[in-house]
């Protein structure tokens, strides 16, 4: 079993109340592999420029991520700056420049076309579609998209929506998609329009919420004393959910499979927020996700 993810790798310079760094690796592949290559096999798409420190290659290396299909071009990679504000749910953009990621094409290496899942990260609609497109099977097709494509880009950001099996969406994104200010109404109306299987919408510190036919599940973050780097935490989320579910090596995931991907996701990030970039994500132990989750079950548990 395999994931493929397509996305960002980025240098990410991002200040906290508790610090700053620097042209960190970061990017929403970066997160989501790191932090699935724990449950499962990980294939990137990507691309970077010919600034791309080595570490970070040697990192995705050392993590077993195939790379095959990070393509390593001349120019700059695309970087990214943030700063957040004292309450750490609010943050402003400082910079972006897409750099060689502005003309970002996707492709697939053939060992790639054939993976059992494939995650679509927030790039533009009509590169996932293309995407999918390349694809010799038809996987599980896991979906994640941001509030520029919601506004620039609807009718292609649905369509896309149309050919998707779960949909990772925050409570903002879906409010704008379905147009209306109500997080409840607007699912219940992106479940009875749209006709996703599974619908996930995340709330930042306030956890997430899973919907799935007529069931729903709400689970809480996992508590952190300190959240020092929030950024990429639902791209971790989305590694730990994903590759959780290739883990399993089923066909038909039950409505208990998702719950438990949603726990090992919440897991996943809670280790993430712990550090800047990275850096606590990269070195965290399999007996340390292992009684996470099961202080996380117990404390959900009745």
């Amino acid at each position: 079993m395999s994931v493929v993810v397509v996305g960002s790798v980025a240098l990410d310079s991002v200040e906290t109340p508790f610090g700053k760094m620097v042209d960190a690796i970061g990017g929403s592949a970066t997160y989501f592999s790191i932090a699935g290559c724990r449950f499962s096999d990980i294939n990137l798409v990507g691309i970077v420029g010919s600034d791309f420190p080595k570490l970070g290659l040697e990192l995705f290396k050392s993590k077993k991520i195939n790379i095959d299909g990070l393509e390593i071009v001349e120019g700059k990679t695309f970087r990214w700056g943030g700063r957040y504000k004292q309450n750490m749910n609010e943050r402003d953009t400082i910079f972006t420049e897409l750099n060689v990621f502005e003309k970002f094409q996707p492709k697939l290496p053939d060992l790639y076309k054939n993976s059992d899942i494939i995650f679509l990260g927030n790039i533009h609609p009509e590169l996932q579609l293309d995407v999918l497109e390349q694809m010799n099977n038809k996987p599980l097709v896991i979906l994640d998209t941001m509030n520029l494509w919601i506004e620039l880009s609807r009718e292609k950001l649905i369509e896309v929506i149309n050919k998707s099996d779960v949909i990772i969406i925050n409570e903002d994104e879906v409010r704008q998609l379905m147009g209306n200010s109500d997080v409840y109404k607007s699912a219940n109306k992106m479940l009875n329009t749209l006709n996703p299987k599974i619908l996930i919408i995340k709330k930042g510190k306030n956890g997430a919420i899973l919907y799935h036919n007529d069931k729903m599940f709400i689970l809480p973050s996992y508590p952190i004393d300190e959240v020092i780097d929030p950024t990429g935490a639902g791209d971790s989320f989305a590694g730990g959910f994903v590759a959780y579910l290739d883990s399993l090596n089923k066909k038909n995931l039950t409505f208990t499979d998702y719950k438990m991907a949603m726990v090992n996701g919440t897991i996943m990030a809670s280790f993430l927020v712990e550090s800047f970039s990275i850096h606590r994500l990269e070195r965290v132990t399999d007996t340390e996700i292992q009684n996470r989750t099961k202080s996380l079950i117990d404390l959900i548990s009745i």
